[in-house]
């Protein structure tokens, strides 16, 4: 009878603790896929940003070089000057 309940016991044990894991296993799956999508996201974000950046640059090397810049640099008076 002792053996019994120690066996009843054990399955009893086992299949609570398989229930367990796998319900632990699918949460740590969901959080580990929705973590991959956020910085799949996030580093698509990022080149679309780092392209528009580069087009940007590439777009001021080719325009024209012949205009005069003017630099204001302020005065400790408040004034700016060219």
């Amino acid at each position: 009878m002792m053996r019994t309940r120690i066996l009843w016991f054990g399955v009893g044990f086992a299949s609570a603790s398989g229930a367990i894991a796998q319900f632990v296993l699918k949460d740590l799956w969901t959080d580990r896929t929705s973590l991959a999508s956020q910085v799949t996201e996030k580093f698509d974000s990022l080149d679309a940003r780092v392209f528009n950046l580069e087009s940007v640059i590439s777009s001021n090397h080719t325009s024209p070089q012949g205009k005069r810049r003017e630099r204001c640099v302020n005065n400790r008076d408040g004034s700016s000057s060219t």
